[in-house]
């Protein structure tokens, strides 16, 4: 599916300010702009936020995914002209999102209490490292740190080796969707009520979120969760098979499931075996019972252990990169993945707006801003009233 411009989305009439760089603020504007709401990005002069220049291969084309549905402005937030300038832009928002670090929007003469002062309706995004109070909190702090401190890092990867990384920076979009989340909740009681407030998302909290029974186990039992490689101990089975051709992932942890399993294997008496009967004895019995799996799907194919899930109602799948997703049907179908005319890069393939909605929904309307500041005429323009010649005479003195 080709980029759309038929779908306004559900905040079509929210205008939303970025300041943030790289991840976790430009994620969270991404997230507000597939859905309608009108992104003005501002960049720094000139360099401009240096995820333009991020992402993998022999091109650059992240920054078409986390810029989409943006306009782009350039201002100098370090001298005191280009603060006044957004602080002017900040009038006619009603979110400002920003991901420095703890005390520099006060430095600038931008924080909560200047900004709320001047429109109690504001809503303000602060994403950090550790949040915007407590004895870390003026610490520098990255994604990774993160999920270091939230719990994730420790519990990734096998149990001899040093802590894994995701391929992703997920300590950074799981702050930026918190972020998002708590826009929107805001936005909700700003209906109620007249009032805007300032959202505070920590990564090392955003991650904490994620981490299920990690505290209270400890807390309850003593236990303490390791690392464990491909499987959640204990959750069997579940994991990656190896088959003639390739990988397979099946879950079949559950009492009912595992006795399909058994049975699609070829082996049904397994099914009430009394080492794998129970979730427990599964438990106890993991390594074996995925050593017995493995021997089983090397005989076949991917394809022909696929079949044998699908005929059981097995949850299982191939894994995925990205030629397989884009040449799966069911990708196509939900249009999960779309093509975005870009201004760089001409027709790009990319991971459409989520979730859907029904009635509103999201959309990409427009492509990543190619150049910094591509938009300065038109927002300040609009926004503003400020002519050529001023922005003309700004862009000489080094304000936009």
């Amino acid at each position: 599916m080709t980029m759309t411009t038929t779908n306004p989305g559900p905040l079509r009439d929210i205008r939303v300010l970025e300041l943030g760089q790289l991840l976790a603020g430009p994620f969270c504007g991404q997230l507000l702009g597939d859905m309608g709401a009108d992104v003005i990005k501002v960049e720094p002069p000139v360099t401009g936020d240096p995820m333009r220049d991020w992402g993998q291969g022999s091109e650059k084309v992240q920054w078409e995914v986390i810029a989409r549905n943006k306009r782009s402005v350039s201002a100098n937030l370090r001298v005191p002209e280009g603060q006044a300038l957004v602080k002017k832009l900040i009038a006619h928002a009603d979110v400002v999102i920003e991901n420095f670090k703890p005390g520099t929007m006060e430095k600038w003469g931008l924080g909560p209490d200047v900004l709320l002062a001047e429109k109690p309706g504001l809503i303000i995004a602060r994403m950090s490292g550790y949040g915007q109070t407590g004895p870390y909190s003026d610490r520098a702090g990255f994604g990774g740190i993160g999920e270091a401190m939230g719990g994730w890092r420790y519990i990734v990867g096998e149990p001899d080796r040093a802590p894994s990384r995701m391929g992703i920076s997920i300590g950074d979009t799981l702050t930026a969707t918190y972020g998002c989340m708590g826009v929107l909740a805001a936005l909700h009681e700003r209906e109620r009520t007249g009032r805007g407030q300032v959202i505070d998302a920590a990564l090392y909290e955003s991650v904490l979120q994620v981490m299920e029974g990690l505290v209270p186990e400890y807390d309850r039992t003593g236990y303490i969760r390791e690392r464990s490689g491909s499987v959640l101990k204990g959750i069997a089975p579940s994991n990656v098979y190896k088959c003639k051709n390739g990988e397979f992932m099946i879950g079949a942890n559950k009492d009912s499931l595992w006795k399909r399993l058994a049975t699609a294997m070829g082996r049904p008496e397994l099914g009430d075996d009394p080492r794998y009967a129970t979730h427990l004895a599964r438990g106890e019995n993991q390594d074996e019972l995925d050593d017995l799996i493995n021997q089983w799907t090397r005989t076949l194919t991917v394809d022909e252990v696929d079949a044998l899930m699908i005929e059981h109602s097995i949850p299982a799948g191939r894994v995925y990169r990205a030629p397989d997703m884009l040449a799966d049907p069911h990708f196509q179908a939900r249009e999960a993945i779309i093509e975005v005319e870009t201004e760089r890069f001409g027709p790009l393939k990319m991971q459409s707006s989520f979730p859907k909605l029904s009635a509103t929904p999201g959309s990409v309307r427009r492509p990543a801003p190619s150049k910094v500041g591509q938009h300065n005429a038109e927002v300040y323009g609009e926004l503003l009233g400020l002519g050529e010649a001023e922005l003309a005479q700004m862009a000489e003195q080094g304000v936009i």
